[in-house]
């Protein structure tokens, strides 16, 4: 399994969940205080909601491919180092309500990309300061 994750930014959580369920078809697969995930399977599709009203509403937060096992991030850590790109892999970190392992790359525009696996659910988000995801 692996999908393209898009993350955006928006300014009222609620308003922006009922948007995208009616949008995509599907409820969302995890909603906690200023984050909300859908996890869609036709088109294969993570989008992801953060909540940040100091940020302008629908700009992208950042984008990233989820995998199914830590050994594919490896690989593509790999792979990625091996294209000459700078690259910054994340073990068992607590990101977006859950444990990951993931590697990011800056694309060409200086937007942030993640290859990630999640490994298991977890009750905390990031402090409202602190960017993970």
């Amino acid at each position: 399994m692996a999908r393209i994750q898009l993350a955006l930014n928006v300014a009222d959580l609620d308003e922006a969940v009922a948007f995208y369920t009616t949008l995509l078809g599907s409820a969302p697969a995890k909603v906690r205080p200023g984050y909300a995930n859908f996890a869609v399977a036709d088109p294969p599709l993570k989008l992801v909601l953060v909540e940040e009203p100091t940020v302008a509403p629908g700009t992208l937060n950042h984008l990233g491919v989820e995998v199914a096992s830590a050994e594919e991030v490896a690989a593509a850590a790999a792979r990625l180092a091996d294209g000459g790109l700078a690259t910054r892999s994340e073990e068992a970190v607590a990101c977006c309500y859950a444990v990951q392992d993931k590697v990011w790359v800056d694309g060409p525009g200086g937007e942030q990309w993640e290859v990630y696996t999640v490994l298991a659910d977890a009750e905390a988000g990031p402090a409202r300061t602190q960017r993970c995801c």
